[in-house]
């Protein structure tokens, strides 16, 4: 079961804001370089890889996804840009290229062991180069935890029992900074809340998270056992998020930001 950029993208303007408040936190930090040489890893189909371009016209800009899906609506919509299938964890490890920017919006929730990713990561920076990270935090909101709650039912327990644990661990702002400072990194860290509204009640939050948070789950359910564990979910969630009078339902999401920058 692919990634699906046409039902990612439907939520564009609210999956971009971070990856917007996340640029721009960079103007200080970034390195005067020209060609300035960036990637943007997990870059989806493409909506942070044209902040990217935007911000920086003239850079020597890359992404990499493990998605076909998300990597064809990429190159459609940026021509210019070198988009490349593939592991962010293996690119951590090979060396062979250091980048001025290296930029991840959403994507490095999905994989494990970050005590040893993030130093990684850093090795990959040219000197003064700076990672700029943005992870969802949100594992503990009434969404996620009742994702878990009902994947742990007999029905489907034994084929859901991977589901719950594809997210890495959750760490907080502040060990995030002290493993950056630790590997010789400046850092700017910070954490906040978003509140998008939906419509559509908790069926608008089910649109929202069926192709993220909720992907794991689905992609390991049979088709015909999908809307079952969906109608369940969703009741859940319309407890848990009420809508308002007109239909529609405030989602809190909050997120955890990371700009590390490496001396010269």
């Amino acid at each position: 079961m692919d990634w699906s950029a046409s039902r990612y993208s439907v939520f564009e303007r609210e999956r971009s804001r971070p990856a917007i408040d996340l640029l721009n936190a960079l103007p200080d930090v970034v390195p005067n370089v020209v060609p300035l040489r960036a990637i943007d890893l997990g870059c989806g189909p493409g909506n942070s890889t044209a902040l990217l371009r935007a911000r920086f016209p003239d850079a020597v800009l890359s992404g990499l996804d493990s998605s076909p899906d998300m990597l064809d609506a990429a190159r459609k919509r940026l021509a210019d840009v070198r988009f490349a299938q593939g592991d962010i964890a293996a690119w951590a490890l090979d060396e062979t290229a250091h980048y001025d920017l290296v930029f991840s919006n959403a994507a490095l929730q999905w994989l494990p062991d970050h005590a040893a990713l993030f130093p990684a990561l850093l090795h990959r920076l040219a000197p003064g180069g700076t990672l700029a990270v943005q992870i969802p935090d949100n594992l503990d909101e009434p969404s996620h935890v009742l994702m878990r709650t009902i994947a742990a039912d007999a029905r489907w327990a034994d084929r859901l029992s991977d589901a719950a644990a594809a997210r890495a661990d959750r760490h907080t702002v502040t060990w995030y900074d002290a493993l950056l400072r630790a590997n010789g990194a400046k850092v700017d860290a910070w954490r906040t809340t978003y509140h998008h509204r939906l419509d559509g009640g908790a069926g608008g939050i089910v649109r929202w998270l069926e192709s993220t948070g909720l992907r794991p789950f689905l992609a390991a359910l049979d088709p015909e056992i999908r809307p079952l564990f969906l109608t369940e979910y969703e009741a859940a969630l319309a407890h848990a998020y009420p809508a308002d009078s007109d239909g529609s339902v405030l989602l809190p999401f909050p997120r955890l930001f990371l700009v590390a920058t490496i001396a010269f």
